[in-house]
């Protein structure tokens, strides 16, 4: 585990990330990570602090069944908000986002499809597996994440949603950084 993957752990155990991870990896979806603003949104408010005005607003779990239809991520998001009526929780199957999502592309994997969300600071992924051992997947990996660094991934550079996003971001936290590629 490398350092900035134990920091990682640290800021996240003690949040609800910390809380609903184990509750994920009961559901045993396939290849799943939870990704996104949970993860980013909780590592920037511990830096910034009260400088920075972004929460969690829902869990982005991602998971990767081929042979897996709608009706298994409403399973889980369902079972997740009956634990945690509190929090709003996003399940996706990045095998078939492309079949409900116009204009989205084919995903080969759940990495395949963290990989091509639109920042490099939104695109880690942590699980736990049943033993409760942590798990990372960082395909940009973690400097941006905690330099508060606001960059496109590759496949985002001129894509107007990644720039109007990361305007919302400095928004809400004006301590980040703002990288045009």
């Amino acid at each position: 585990m490398t350092s900035n993957q134990v920091r990682l752990k640290e800021i996240l155990l003690n949040s609800p990330v910390g809380e609903v991870l184990p509750a994920i990896a009961e559901l045993q979806l396939p290849n799943w990570w939870l990704a996104g603003g949970a993860v980013r949104n909780t590592v920037w408010r511990q830096i910034f602090s009260d400088d920075c005005k972004l929460v969690i607003k829902d869990f982005d779990i991602a998971f990767f069944d081929a042979e897996g239809d709608r009706s298994q991520e409403l399973g889980a998001k369902e079972t997740l908000t009956n634990q945690f009526p509190n929090y709003i929780f996003d399940v996706k199957n990045q095998a078939s986002f492309a079949r409900w999502r116009e204009g989205r592309q084919t995903f080969v994997s759940t990495e395949d499809g963290i990989s091509n969300w639109l920042h490099t600071a939104t695109a880690v992924g942590v699980r736990v597996n049943i033993q409760g051992e942590w798990e990372y997947f960082t395909p940009y990996g973690l400097d941006d994440l905690f330099n508060g660094v606001i960059r496109p991934t590759p496949t985002h550079v001129n894509n107007p949603d990644a720039i109007n996003k990361g305007a919302s971001f400095l928004q809400k936290c004006p301590a980040l950084k703002n990288i045009k590629v």
